[in-house]
């Protein structure tokens, strides 16, 4: 399935034999630095950075270009709705209509910004199996709560779009055929509801299954980590850029560069 990010967390790499704590603590620290850049090229320093990650952490280009392709064709709207319908006084004329060119520069700056954001959650899922990653969170403090939540709603995705597999072929298999009607929106009402109504019982019995065997709260794992000197190289290294990238977009150089060529 496409959602199994981490399918490829097996992948020998120094992205993948990085402590997963470093490597979580210092990529979210480059995704919020990119987050904040308002500089085109400076989103384009950190689309290169997290690209160059993406190759040293060998993760298959193929496999990252498959939940890519859908980020892109969401974000392409807005090179048509932002230039033609910024606030402010038009700049240019395109098939009779008016535009504005600062529309363009932040289409273009929040469609770059998206995918070196993406790229760089792809360093940090896939090249590590989730459930490590969820316990590195919680090593950083991140409330238990949270963490659990995170893993249960990862693990029964899953299961839920099996069960909605069963489901549709129950339903074909006694002829039922999908057509833009009023019948087929009530029986896929009925499957919705059907379906929620499973997941829920679902819930109920593994809650009542875990209380049984000692669940209290708490998330209890055997897995150890056991960090290195170059552990904390990465991460510094990391967090260095991040915050470089950040200080310089603050200095403004850049933004005025821009301005002076709109």
């Amino acid at each position: 399935m496409a959602l199994d990010i981490d399918r490829h967390a097996h992948v020998e790499s120094s992205i993948q034999r990085w402590d997963p704590r470093f490597k979580l603590a210092s990529l979210l620290v480059l995704i919020l630095s990119i987050a904040l850049i308002k500089s085109i090229p400076l989103v384009l320093a950190g689309f290169f950075i997290s690209t160059a990650l993406v190759l040293i952490s060998r993760i298959p280009l193929s496999f990252v270009f498959q939940g890519l392709k859908w980020i892109v064709l969401f974000l392409l709207p807005f090179f048509v709705i932002l230039p033609l319908s910024y606030p402010g006084e038009a700049t240019s004329t395109f098939l009779g209509m008016s535009f504005a060119h600062e529309g363009i520069r932040l289409s273009v700056l929040i469609v770059v910004k998206a995918i070196a954001i993406v790229l760089a959650a792809y360093v940090i899922f896939a090249s590590t199996r989730f459930d490590i990653n969820m316990i590195a969170l919680q090593h950083l403090k991140c409330p238990p709560l949270i963490v659990q939540m995170m893993l249960f709603t990862y693990r029964f995705i899953f299961l839920f779009l099996a069960e909605m597999k069963r489901m549709d072929t129950a339903m074909k298999a006694r002829g039922f055929v999908r057509k833009p009607n009023v019948y087929t929106m009530k029986v896929m009402g009925g499957f919705i509801g059907t379906l929620l109504i499973r997941s829920f019982e679902r819930t109920e019995r593994i809650y009542k299954a875990m209380l049984s065997k000692g669940y209290q709260g708490d998330f209890h794992t055997l897995v150890e980590f056991n960090a290195a000197s170059k552990d904390v190289v990465k991460a510094v290294l990391i967090i260095t850029i991040a915050v470089a990238l950040f200080s310089t977009d603050m200095m403004g150089v850049f933004m005025q560069a821009e301005q002076g060529w709109i």
